[in-house]
């Protein structure tokens, strides 16, 4: 390039002296528009023609990064560019390394190039590294990446990464040497090169792979782990790698001196009495006297008294701390000082990244609005609340600080598609053909309205059900739905014909009472219709007591309270949700019974304490059913499925009339389970996880029957919504059983 603007200045300046240019001409360019070049070039026609300028011009088109070449010629006033243009990428191929269309588009973003991209030998270079790199990360030593650039055209070119994998280096032995106080359990528990165990193909073993981009951090992570159980002054070594290329299996050293482990001696708060007493503090630190030190506990306790100072409106308060060791007794003295600043209002809430999702919606379930005093528990349960709406993937809140006592809060929002369309059908034996659709939207026109209407068709059975849902009837703390639906069903079995009708309504309304604590009540009005249609021998041969054709009405009304401080609606991380709800049926129709339905369920994610995005949950269910007078077969209680015990199909166990005798109603039933889940495609909202169930049932005792189960299941946040696929099996299941070793479900989450 140096020799090409000398001699273009040496050629302007014998051929170009006080030339006027009368036109301006740009051949080959179509990277950037004229106008783009006009502005780089500095100069327009009737102007003298400059030397300077023009050299100035090539150098600025040359940084777009576009051309491979630019000549320059005037001839009669005629200035002309000439570009030659790097080629595009019109194919790109990686070959020999991932099969998943998912990890190779991630990759290809790793890389920094996509098909439409600008072809350089500097990018393809660049992009082999990050290639390499990968390889190196998963434990695949002397990889080696070849280049293949066939070109299409003059301005297209194809290009493939073929990709020969190394060998991969498993680690035979890990040796954690003068580690005297703590196990290799412990320290696999948070390193993430570990020692190939036995049966490494199974759940749970370690398989050895070297995984080289950690190794750098694993020595902090073990200086970690002694810090938490009080070994201040530990120090730990870069580890040491031995690699046996001829066997490729490699041993890994981790030198350790321990030191001494130090207890909790004296814990003082420095801290304006007239802002906030200390005294309220130390009951609820993690830290205790005469304990062994932890420096998560002092982590902890120094994100408590930041909040506590914060939620007074010292948003930016400073929490210090220091660490005084005696050695002669081993003991530490935690030290915390704490600058409170100024107090900080709020001067503006600021929404941005909603293209339809109304602003007043997102300001509702923000606990924060110009001119209140800063809180940090406000600022963290406005993340939280938003989460928990459903409307959007990512939810950020952002502190823009305008003067020592003023702040913005910037709410970037990053929307979720809420609405789908499912159209469906099929053909099987016994319900021939059969259509279902269904429209909804969890968030209709930005409104925060929740919307649905399905339907299912066959020769056996129509279903039509329409709900609406207002979370803030007039963006108050009031909220209401209503539910409608018709079903007609017809039930073939051996001994007759069973044809039911359901047709009604409920409507609910409530009202958040404090920060997510909701309570109301919820009328339900069922007409429900059942026509039985007996074999004649059946009749005559049965000597037990049989369904015979009942026509009745259910009435109800269910006060409920609820509470949910989750952090996420579809992928909950931390938290809990807990409700109860007692039905009273009888104003008025048929059924009279009493149900009370409890439930809880709790989420703990274990990014903190093993780093990995890893999610514990519990649940459990707990249902009784109380005769007020009469109780129809519809009303009574069931366990099986995926809501209470997989492993068992939908109504497994409860009242069976299959053979058309006459069961009495079950009325207490109890559930729970436990689920770890674990990340499988995280762009893609892809989980997988294990779980184990247990459940009972009776007709008046809780353990007349019960069951367990265990497996595995796949879980998406599809476009269509929550999808769960689930493989079970039944540990305890008796002859009889329903049992159901897959199913899916969709629409709803753990």
């Amino acid at each position: 390039m140096k020799k090409r603007l000398t001699l273009l200045s040496i050629t302007l300046a014998s051929l170009l002296h006080a030339e006027q240019i009368n036109s301006i001409e740009y051949i080959n360019l179509t990277k950037i528009s004229s106008q783009i070049a006009n502005e780089t070039l500095n100069l327009k026609v009737g102007d003298d023609l400059d030397i300077i300028k023009v050299n100035n011009a090539i150098k600025e088109f040359y940084k777009f990064g576009y051309f491979d070449d630019i000549s320059v010629n005037s001839n009669n006033g005629i200035l002309q560019f000439t570009f030659q243009e790097k080629p595009s990428i019109a194919n790109l191929e990686i070959t020999g390394y991932k099969t998943r269309e998912e990890d190779i588009q991630s990759l290809k973003v790793l890389m920094g190039l996509r098909k439409g991209s600008m072809y350089s030998p500097q990018k393809a270079k660049e992009a082999k590294e990050v290639l390499l790199t990968e390889l190196e990360k998963e434990g695949y030593i002397n990889s080696i990446v070849e280049i293949e650039v066939e070109q299409i055209n003059e301005s297209s070119v194809s290009l493939i990464f073929n990709v020969n994998k190394g060998d991969e280096i498993i680690i035979k032995k890990v040796n954690y040497i003068g580690a005297q106080n703590l196990e290799n359990d412990d320290f696999e528990n948070v390193t993430a090169n570990k020692e190939k165990e036995f049966a490494s193909w199974f759940f749970g073993r370690n398989d050895g792979e070297l995984k080289l981009d950690h190794l750098p951090y694993e020595s902090a992570r073990i200086s970690e782990l002694y810090f938490q159980n009080g070994y201040l002054d530990v120090k730990v070594k870069d580890p040491f790698l031995k690699v046996d290329f001829a066997s490729n299996q490699a041993k890994l050293d981790f030198f350790i001196e321990e030191g001494k482990q130090y207890t909790t001696n004296s814990i003082k708060i420095y801290i304006d009495e007239s802002i906030l007493k200390s005294e309220t503090l130390y009951p609820e630190l993690s830290l205790k006297k005469d304990r062994v030190f932890n420096i998560s506990k002092l982590r902890k306790d120094v994100d408590y008294i930041k909040t506590q100072i914060s939620d007074l409106g010292y948003a930016f308060a400073q929490i210090k701390y220091d660490i005084n060791k005696n050695e002669k007794d081993s003991t530490a003295d935690i030290v915390f000082n704490v600058i409170p600043g100024q107090k900080v209002y709020i001067n503006d809430v600021k929404i941005s990244g909603n293209a339809r999702t109304l602003d007043r919606v997102i300001r509702r379930n923000v606990y924060l609005a110009p001119g209140d005093l800063f809180s940090l528990t406000d600022f963290k349960d406005s993340v939280s609340k938003l989460k928990r709406t459903g409307y959007f993937d990512d939810v950020q809140i952002q502190q823009k600080r305008i003067t020592e006592d003023k702040m913005d809060l910037v709410v970037e929002v990053v929307e979720a598609r809420t609405g789908n369309i499912i159209l469906g059908g099929g053909y099987g034996s016994y319900d021939k053909m059969m259509v279902n659709a269904s429209i909804n939207d969890n968030n209709i026109f930005g409104s925060g309205l929740s919307v649905g209407l399905s339907t299912e068709l066959s020769s056996k059975e129509s279903m039509f059900q329409f709900n609406l849902r207002n979370p803030a009837i007039a963006d108050s703390k009031y909220n209401g739905d209503i539910e409608i639906h018709n079903t007609d069903t017809e039930i073939t079995r051996d001994n007759y014909e069973l044809n039911k009708k359901s047709t009604g309504f409920s409507i609910g309304a409530g009202k958040e009472f404090f920060r997510n604590f909701y309570a109301g009540a919820r009328y339900r009005l069922d007409f429900i219709k059942e026509e039985y249609d007996y074999d004649d021998d059946f009749i005559k041969k049965s000597s037990k007591k049989y369904y015979e054709d009942t026509d009745y009405v259910t009435s109800s009304i269910t006060p409920y309270i609820n509470f949910n401080n989750t952090d996420d609606f579809y992928l909950p991380r931390s938290g809990f949700k807990a409700g109860t709800s007692l039905e009273f049926a009888g104003l008025g129709g048929d059924s009279k019974y009493i149900k009370s339905s409890t439930y809880f369920k709790y989420f703990y994610s274990l990014q903190n304490a093993l780093d990995l995005d890893w999610i514990l949950r519990y649940k459990a269910d707990l249902r009784m059913l109380i005769d007020n007078g009469q109780i129809n077969q519809g009303d009574s209680l069931y366990l099986g499925g995926p809501k209470t015990l997989r492993g068992f199909k939908s109504y497994a166990f409860g009242p069976n009339n299959d053979d058309g005798e006459y069961e009495d109603p079950y009325k207490r039933m109890f559930s729970n389970s436990v689920e770890l889940s674990f990340p499988l495609v995280p762009t893609a909202k892809m989980r997988w996880g294990v779980f184990y169930d247990y459940g009972m049932i009776g007709e008046d005792n809780f353990n007349d029957i019960n069951r367990s189960a265990t497996g595995a299941l796949f879980e998406w946040v599809s476009p269509v919504g929550p999808l769960q696929l689930i493989f079970a099996k039944p540990i305890d299941d008796k002859s009889g059983d329903d049992t159901s070793s897959f199913e899916f479900s969709l629409g709803s989450s753990f």
